[in-house]
């Protein structure tokens, strides 16, 4: 897990691995460590090799804390999670930036 802080106040925390009840508590330490309070917190989960209802409560207390968005697309297995549980539709949900001109 990376955190990186961006300009103009955006937090990003990158995911990568599996995501449990043991490993979930890295997303939380990771976004409380942030050394300024960023107006938006990015999650970028693109890596999400695997996430159980653990990784999904967090990202949805850290939703209700602070601005929050996912950077995706969402792996197949987390977006079926999410509409399983409609949280889907909790979440803002962008794609990488294409940096490329």
């Amino acid at each position: 897990m990376t955190v990186t802080a961006e300009a103009d106040g955006v937090g990003v925390v990158v995911c990568s691995g599996e995501f449990d009840l043991d490993t979930t508590g890295l997303l939380i330490g990771a976004c409380e460590v942030q050394p300024v309070p960023a107006s938006l917190l990015v999650v970028d989960v693109r890596q999400v090799e695997f996430a159980d209802s653990s990784f999904l409560n967090a990202l949805i207390r850290l939703r209700d804390t602070r601005p929050l968005t996912l950077r995706g697309p969402l792996p197949r297995q987390l977006r079926r999670m999410m509409e399983m549980t409609g949280a889907l539709d909790l979440f803002d949900i962008r794609p990488t930036p294409d940096r490329a001109h």
